[in-house]
C-alpha cells in the first residue's frame, strides 16, 4: 500500500469514528510513523510502505479509532517553544493555556530573579514554558498527583529546563512564598458538565485534573497568604465563568483585574494583583 492510499483508507475510518479531524489526525499519525511531518508526507505519496510501517501506522490508527486523544497516541504535544511528553496521567495541553503564559510572561517582564508557583501542574506546561522563556526565574510547580509529577519531572529532565516539582494539595493552602507570580490552570469542570465533554476528555483525561469544585476559589484565597505585595495571580477560567472569577478577586482585595480572551474571543484568563500582605 502506497502513502497517499494509506492516508486516504484511515482517514475514512477515523471520520467514521466520529474525530473531528480525520484527515489531519491520518496524516499526523503516518508522518509520525515515518519519523517525518506532514508537509514531509506531500513527496512521498505514491511511496510504498514496508510491512513494519503498515503494522505500526495500523496499530496507531487502532487506537485513534477508539477516540483516544492523538496527543496521547502520539506520545507527545506541543506547548509554545516546547515538545512535551504526554499520556493518560496528565491533560493534554491546550492552545488557550498558551494565553495563560502570555500574561504571566508580561507580569514578570523586568523581575530577573521572579519566583513564580504553577498550582496544578500537570505535564509541567505553564512552568516550564515559564522557565523556557524568562531566563533567570525560579519556577515551581506542584500537584496533587505523584502520577503527573513523574510526566512534569521527566519534560524538565528533556528540556533542560531546571523546575522544581513538588506533591502539594491547593486545599491545604499554598507553598510559602513569597512569589511574585502565582498561576494555574485548575480543574474548572463541574461534576453535572462531564457527560458534555468531549469523548477524548470524558474518557480518557484524568479526572482529578477536570474535576475539583471550589479549586479557583481556593487558590485565589490561598495566593493572597503567599504572594508579595504587587505580586499576580493568573487564572484560566471556564467558558462563561469569567465575570464571576473577576468579582471574586475583587472581593478578595485584588487590583487591577484584568481579563483576556482566548485565540478564539472567549474570554479564558482573569488575573489580579495583591496590594498587601494578608
Amino acid at each position: 500500500m502506497v502513502v497517499d492510499e494509506a492516508l486516504r483508507a484511515s482517514a475514512e475510518r477515523l471520520g467514521a469514528a466520529g474525530c473531528e479531524t480525520p484527515r489531519v489526525d491520518a496524516a499526523l499519525l503516518l508522518a509520525h510513523v515515518l519519523r517525518t511531518t506532514r508537509s514531509g508526507l506531500v513527496g512521498s505519496r505514491g511511496r510504498e510502505l514496508t510491512e513494519g510501517e503498515l503494522a505500526a501506522f495500523e496499530s496507531l490508527v487502532a487506537r485513534r479509532e477508539g477516540r483516544e486523544p492523538l496527543a496521547y497516541v502520539l506520545g507527545a504535544w506541543g506547548f509554545r517553544r516546547l515538545v512535551l511528553s504526554v499520556d493518560p496521567r496528565v491533560l493534554v495541553p491546550r492552545p488557550e493555556t498558551e494565553v495563560v503564559v502570555e500574561r504571566c510572561l508580561a507580569l514578570l517582564c523586568g523581575v530577573e530573579a521572579a519566583r513564580a508557583l504553577d498550582v496544578g501542574t500537570g505535564s509541567g506546561a505553564i512552568a516550564l514554558a515559564i522557565a523556557d522563556e524568562h531566563p533567570g526565574a525560579d519556577v515551581t510547580g506542584i500537584d496533587v498527583s505523584e502520577d503527573a509529577l513523574a510526566v512534569a519531572r521527566s519534560n524538565a529532565e528533556r528540556a533542560g529546563l531546571g523546575v522544581s516539582f513538588a506533591r502539594h494539595d491547593l486545599f491545604d493552602g499554598l507553598p510559602a512564598g513569597p512569589w511574585e507570580l502565582v498561576v494555574s490552570n485548575p480543574p474548572y469542570v463541574r461534576p453535572g458538565e462531564i457527560e458534555t465533554l468531549q469523548h477524548e476528555v470524558r474518557e480518557w483525561e484524568p479526572r482529578v485534573a477536570l474535576l475539583a469544585e471550589g479549586a479557583t476559589e481556593a487558590i485565589a484565597e490561598g495566593a493572597r497568604e503567599v504572594l508579595r505585595p504587587g505580586g499576580a495571580l493568573v487564572l484560566e477560567v471556564a467558558d462563561g465563568d469569567a465575570p464571576r472569577v473577576a468579582a471574586l478577586l475583587r472581593e478578595l482585595g485584588y487590583t487591577d483585574v484584568t481579563t483576556t480572551t482566548d485565540l478564539t474571543g472567549t474570554d479564558r484568563v482573569v488575573e489580579g494583583v495583591t496590594t498587601s500582605s494578608a
